[in-house]
């Protein structure tokens, strides 16, 4: 005798009855944000702007970066390229176009951020987005 679930199950309307609406949409925004990576203003424009040559000690280290927030200089390891503007939620094909567009912008639109000033501005854009959604 198959088990009920304990609570409703949300209906899976894609890939043959296995996914729902949800899983979907993740699947296509985590797959536009791993192509994204081999954008040239995300993976070398950004971050290139933000660097100057290192001359401390570590001598296996030649670059270092500044955060555009706090202004101290980092490692590459350190450091993360941002989005200015957000690229938003992407829960329907009506926010397809705006999500790559702005996913995909030229280096203006992107910054170099500490980890500590990224954590910052991705928490204050979640509160954002949850008071939106309310």
């Amino acid at each position: 005798m198959a088990r009920k679930p304990k609570t409703n199950r949300v209906e899976r309307t894609r890939a043959g009855g296995e996914w729902s609406e949800c899983g979907y949409w993740g699947f296509v925004r985590s797959g536009l944000r791993q192509m994204s990576r081999r954008w040239p203003p995300l993976a070398r424009q950004a971050i290139n702007a933000a660097r100057r040559k290192y001359d401390g000690e570590n001598k296996r280290q030649k670059w270092e970066y500044q955060c555009s927030t706090c202004k101290a200089w980092r490692n590459r390891k350190q450091v993360e390229v941002d989005h200015i503007v957000p690229c938003g939620s992407l829960k329907s094909l009506d926010d397809l176009p705006g999500f790559v567009e702005r996913l995909f912008c030229e280096p203006e639109g992107l910054r170099v951020l500490c980890d500590a000033c990224h954590a910052l501005r991705t928490e204050a854009n979640r509160l954002r987005s949850i008071e939106v959604d309310e």
